[in-house]
């Protein structure tokens, strides 16, 4: 009964005249809460009535001022890290403020928030830290989970993101500062899909971390003790999962991020019928590689059935021992192959999809012997971050004079060739699946995700490029447009869901579209004033002879 009530709550719509909310904080604790902070952009009235009057210049600024402001600076700055410090400064002041500014410059800022810059965030997290974000649980608070959860300030969680540190991007066992991951996560949920900001949580689990370097640090912030690797990390794990649930209701949906190898299979496989998750490195990113596929043979002429795909690396499973999820796409060996160039000439791929995280392994040879077989051929260098690609932009559509389909986990810039061409490089970011595929589910009330939602968001992120786009090189549609893809996504899985049985919200909305966009969240202020009006016919004065 309190999942089914706190469910009714957060549909509510978010529209964006203006709005009053309720607030018992006055002075100066509304303008510490960056939920509440509107800055200068409090009016004189709420100045007056909330006792802020004096606390601020007297000039009453408009949103669009104040984010001009903070446009102007960032523009200043060049140097990627510096404007992470100053975005995350941005949202632990004015939140909504925050989400206008990453909201109007996706295409630049998220780089920013998230891959690549989140990945040295987080190998400096313990040197720019200011204001810690979400929760940290250690391996040392096992059987007291409950009661950290009951420390979250807000009484409402639709969506948590954790990790536990092990493998960070391509960077490795990053520990706690690994908290970049989930925060970063979150944002996108927000400026990408409109999930409400005060809904969402995130998570690190400490249990140690095997980084050398981190242990010898003393501004580390996690625990100083090699990972925990024994069973309690286990029972750690799963009384995490039960008190996420017990706390917030069975539709709260766990998103794993960034587990080690060992680890990430094994814990979806263990949890996915029994909770509301996913993991976002295992069936993400195959999400955004399939779109991307999919795009790619609208260009290419022939069914992706027809297409032999050759990968490099195993992705999130990157362990000695293959695991059971892939084991049936195991081919037996070809012959004499002793380098990924031997491999390629030897099977004559029609496409390539690095996620081997080791760098520049797409080297030049293999890209033109991919040229030579292929009238169009299809390079996916996927791996995170930028310096860990298999190849850069400008070498896939060089060496095959832009003959070639690519796509790369993290951003380069467009690349201009001889004879003036111009190619965008599409970015195979998971940022194009897993918001709206998370707003879909908290609106559907899903309790346990199949891969086929996954598959569906694949088809529906495909079917929104154009084909302009698809000329330009895109395999992708614009990030500028990343929250109109979101929302239609959400539609069209919330559609799905319905129609198959799997989701638990009722009565279901018989408009998906109009739902669906109803309760996405925006940036606009609310009024802190009190709701005040008159009695009709009703007089306080006293009558006079």
């Amino acid at each position: 009964m309190l999942s089914r009530l706190r469910t009714t709550w957060s549909l509510r719509p978010c529209v964006s005249v203006c709005r009053w909310a309720h607030t018992k904080d006055k002075g100066k604790p509304l303008m510490l809460n960056p939920r509440t902070n509107k800055g200068m952009a409090f009016t004189l009235q709420e100045r007056q009535i909330l006792g802020l009057h004096g606390l601020l210049p007297p000039k009453v600024e408009t949103q669009d001022i104040q984010a001009m402001r903070f446009q102007n600076n960032l523009k200043k700055m060049v140097d990627p890290l510096e404007k992470y410090v100053y975005l995350m400064g941005i949202q632990e002041r004015n939140e909504r403020l925050f989400y206008r500014v990453l909201m109007e410059d996706i295409e630049e800022l998220m780089p920013i928030v998230y891959t690549p810059t989140v990945g040295l965030a987080c190998t400096q997290y313990g040197h720019i830290f200011r204001r810690p974000k979400g929760l940290f649980i250690s391996i040392r608070d096992k059987g007291h989970i409950r009661s950290i959860l009951d420390n979250w300030p807000e009484p409402i969680v639709a969506a948590v993101v954790v990790t536990d540190g092990e493998r960070i991007l391509g960077l490795g066992d990053l520990g706690v500062y690994g908290m970049g991951i989930p925060v970063g996560k979150l944002c996108l949920y927000t400026a990408c899909a409109g999930i409400r900001p005060e809904r969402c949580l995130p998570v690190v689990i400490d249990v140690g971390t095997d980084n050398e370097t981190l242990l010898k640090d003393p501004l580390y912030m996690g625990l100083y003790q090699k990972r925990d690797r024994s069973e309690a990390y286990e029972e750690l794990i799963d009384e995490f999962m039960e008190a996420i649930v017990d706390k917030w209701g069975q539709d709260t949906l766990i998103q794993f991020e960034d587990f080690g190898n060992h680890n990430a299979f094994r814990l979806i496989r263990r949890y996915r019928e029994k909770y509301c998750t996913f993991n976002d490195d295992i069936q993400g990113t195959a999400s955004v590689a399939l779109a991307g596929l999919l795009a790619a043979q609208r260009a290419v002429g022939k069914p992706i059935t027809e297409h032999r795909v050759l990968f490099l690396g195993a992705g999130e499973d990157r362990s000695q021992e293959m695991d059971s999820n892939q084991e049936a796409f195991i081919h037996d060996s070809p012959g004499n192959v002793q380098s990924f160039l031997d491999a390629v000439n030897t099977i004559k791929p029609t496409a390539i999809i690095g996620v081997a995280g080791a760098g520049r392994l797409f080297t030049h040879d293999v890209i033109k012997s991919m040229g030579a077989l292929n009238e169009r051929p299809i390079i996916f260098a996927l791996s995170n971050p930028t310096t860990k690609a298999e190849c850069t932009a400008e070498d896939a559509y060089t060496l095959t004079d832009g003959r070639c389909l690519f796509a790369s986990g993290s951003p380069f810039d467009p690349v201009t060739l001889k004879n003036g061409r111009v190619f965008t490089p599409g970015q195979g970011n998971n940022a194009y699946i897993f918001p709206g595929v998370a707003l879909a589910v908290i609106l559907s009330g899903v309790r346990h995700i199949s891969d086929t939602v996954f598959l569906e968001a694949a088809k529906t992120l495909a079917e929104q490029l154009t084909d302009k786009e698809l000329e330009e090189g895109r395999l992708y549609p614009p990030l500028s447009n990343i929250r109109e893809v979101s929302v239609q996504m959400a539609v069209k899985v919330v559609e799905y869901v319905y129609a198959n049985g799997m989701a638990f919200r009722y009565p279901e909305p018989l408009d998906k579209d109009s739902f669906v966009r109803s309760t996405v969240w925006d940036t606009s202020y609310d009024s802190f004033l009190p709701d005040t009006y008159d009695w009709p016919g009703v007089s306080f004065s006293p009558k006079t002879n």
